[in-house]
């Protein structure tokens, strides 16, 4: 797909709820995972993942679209977030992509293939979306296709180097695990999830305001005022600061764009994205054609709660030509 701007055209707002669908807990190597689904049983499967600091509520505006597009559509909260369980470093050393995406898999393989053994689609904001496509990268005989809105990670800003030696890596990683051993967290969490400055922070994610959507500070502030959120704050620091680069995005993207066959990968962008700069996407399609990139004009971080009718539109419309399939178009 080539490069194709949206404007907001469409200001009309999808009057939809942060309960969405039916919750259930799921348990995943001892670990509470929550997790919802909305449509009929025999209808393709695909599952929202969410971004830093989100939880599966934030897909709140595009869950009723799809299931009545003909998917049955799943949400889950990451462990470490949401309703999910916030789990230490004790019991879990580290949480990073390659964590989440075996959750993300076990989940298909486990809830999911209850109903269909179909493959699964998988559509992803910002720490969602490199979660989406490790999973395609370790997983591909599960995924049927992945949206990324948009693809974040700190490797693109450098390169790929798989020579380093393994001393000075180990060296960098002891270094990291201390400075993270010693942020105060603890007192740092409570306070941002109390005061303006959560809301200083999220308005950034977005073009629009957002003083008035109370719904969306609720869900976002509930779980960060948990008391076991710091604890799983540092060990999602330390693992994803410590990740093997193996498992970063670019080498990922790399990993794919050799194979064979592939599922189809969308990346979506907002041009006014503060956090994931609109550059980092145009350069990863330069870099690989075969990734599909739509922009939105007037968007920032959050595509899918922002403008969620033109982002409806555009991914349902996207899956169906790229899926091949008789999906509602809307």
């Amino acid at each position: 797909m080539d490069e194709t701007a949206i404007k907001d055209s469409d200001k009309g707002i999808f009057i939809g709820g942060s309960d969405w669908g039916n919750s259930n807990n799921w348990y995943w190597k001892g670990i509470k995972c929550r997790w919802r689904v909305l449509g009929e049983n025999n209808q393709k499967p695909l599952l929202f993942l969410h971004g830093f600091g989100a939880n599966s509520s934030h897909w709140r505006k595009n869950a009723e679209p799809f299931a009545k597009a003909g998917y049955r559509v799943y949400g889950i909260d990451l462990i470490g977030f949401g309703d999910s369980d916030q789990p230490s470093r004790k019991r879990i050393s580290k949480l990073d992509n390659h964590f989440w995406a075996e959750q993300v898999a076990a989940f298909i393989e486990q809830i999911v293939h209850v109903n269909t053994q179909e493959k699964t689609v998988l559509v992803g904001n910002s720490l969602g979306s490199l979660t989406a496509i490790t999973t395609l990268s370790f997983y591909p005989e599960l995924i049927a296709a992945v949206v990324a809105a948009p693809l974040p990670d700190p490797a693109f800003m450098e390169p790929v180097n798989f020579n380093q030696p393994a001393w000075l890596e180990n060296l960098r990683n002891l270094l990291l695990k201390i400075f993270f051993s010693f942020l105060p967290l603890e007192i740092l969490v409570p306070f941002i999830a109390r005061t303006k400055l959560l809301r200083i922070g999220l308005q950034a994610a977005y073009v629009h305001p957002i003083k008035h959507d109370k719904e969306l500070l609720r869900l976002i502030s509930k779980p960060a005022q948990r008391p076991t959120a710091a604890r799983a704050l540092r060990a999602m620091c330390v693992g994803m600061a410590t990740r093997k680069q193996s498992i970063t995005a670019p080498a990922l993207l790399q990993r794919l764009s050799i194979r064979r066959s592939r599922s189809p990968i969308l990346l979506l962008w907002g041009r006014e994205d503060k956090f994931v700069p609109l550059k980092v996407g145009q350069s990863l399609k330069k870099q690989h054609p075969w990734l599909g990139l739509y922009i939105f004009e007037e968007t920032g971080h959050c595509p899918h709660d922002e403008i969620p009718n033109q982002f409806n539109k555009i991914v349902l419309n996207w899956l169906a030509t790229n899926l091949a399939d008789n999906q509602q178009q809307i």
